[in-house]
């Protein structure tokens, strides 16, 4: 799978670099979220721009990241095109996943997000 991680700070940034997420790639993104979770990343944003199709087992490992990630800090979807977006909204996954346009507006609410839990934190 072609696919690039920009690790910031506060956050690592997955892009997928394949048109297709499938039962071929799915299991190697679940792997990726294992490392990136290992490595002690709590934040994740996956970026999907390249993707133009996925199928049921694509979107069982973004189930499966927002599980891994949101439990620990986020797990933040962006960059989805029209097929992905209406096939998440068709299997209703909208509603449990963290879905926003762009790659800042999901860099923004990991920030955000950061920012609640140390404030929960010290309260």
């Amino acid at each position: 799978m072609k696919y690039h991680i920009d690790k910031q700070a506060q956050y690592a940034l997955v892009t997928v670099e394949e048109k297709i997420l499938n039962t071929h790639l799915s299991s190697d993104l679940k792997a990726i979220f294992i490392d990136l979770e290992s490595e002690g990343f709590q934040y994740v944003i996956m970026d999907m721009s390249h993707i133009n199709y996925s199928d049921s087992s694509g979107l069982s490992a973004l189930i499966a990241g927002n599980r891994r990630f949101s439990s620990l800090g986020a797990f933040v979807i962006c960059g989805l095109n029209d097929h992905v977006e209406k096939l998440i909204i068709i299997s209703q996954l909208d509603k449990i996943l963290d879905i926003v346009p762009t790659r800042e507006e999901a860099a923004e609410s990991v920030i955000l997000t950061v920012l609640e839990k140390k404030l929960q934190n010290e309260s």
